[in-house]
């Protein structure tokens, strides 16, 4: 399932500008409803980079009324607020040190522990490994809640190519103009990432949907498969 196609769609952060191919009609899908379901509705949106799923966040966000949580967002801010956690991220990464799980999770529990009252989160690059799968499912526990479902947007590889170099045009980033380098970051990205999804299917929260086409159908293929898993 996870050989050189298919590959999945990546959560950017709230606010950011759809991509260029992301101007299409929006389908009724995509609008407001009701969310009536009784437990919080926690999402992780998979995908590589540059393969679109900005987009399709933010509908998820604006259709279910979701709570972002990026945690490149969440680094800098808590760096800009000098808070512990902050001061203890930018140490290491001032000394070229990777940011270890614990701090990460930390962060990521502040921002559900201060919405414990809304109607759930969807995780932007987060989680990126198994270990992090599962300190995520620890940390969501203590609090009666888990993940939802991952669903993961399936991108066939030449599609996937042409749609980064495309962005490049108007991107300005040199990763968006180098056709080796793009290679290079969607086989990291499937050979990083594949295990989490493999983590989520194997406890029954991992979901599929076809990520070419019109964004309106693309957007109501995962609200179907979100609005099913609720209806279990």
């Amino acid at each position: 399932m996870y050989g050189p196609a298919p590959y999945f769609y990546p959560p950017i952060a709230h606010g950011r500008k759809p991509r260029h191919w992301a101007h299409a009609r929006v389908a009724t899908c995509l609008q407001p409803r009701p969310f009536t379901h009784p437990h919080m509705l926690n999402l992780v949106l998979f995908g590589p980079p540059g393969a679109g799923k900005g987009t399709q966040s933010q509908n998820l966000i604006d259709r279910y009324g979701l709570r972002h949580i990026s945690t490149g967002d969440l680094l800098r801010s808590e760096i800009a607020e000098g808070t512990t956690l902050g001061q203890e991220a930018k140490k290491l990464m001032d000394a070229g040190i990777l940011v270890p799980d614990a701090v990460v999770i930390g962060m990521v529990e502040n921002q559900v522990k201060a919405n414990l009252s809304g109607r759930g989160f969807i995780f932007d690059g987060f989680p990126r490994t198994v270990a992090q799968a599962e300190a995520l499912d620890e940390m969501l526990a203590k609090y009666g809640t888990s993940i939802t479902v991952m669903v993961a947007l399936q991108v066939d590889h030449d599609t996937l190519v042409q749609r980064l170099l495309l962005r490049g045009q108007t991107s300005g980033r040199p990763d968006d103009q180098n056709q080796d380098l793009i290679e290079r970051r969607v086989v990291e990205y499937r050979d990083k990432t594949a295990p989490v999804a493999a983590f989520y299917a194997g406890t029954g929260r991992f979901q599929e949907v076809p990520g070419v086409g019109e964004i309106s159908a693309i957007f109501e293929g995962i609200c179907q498969k979100i609005d099913a898993v609720l209806a279990q």
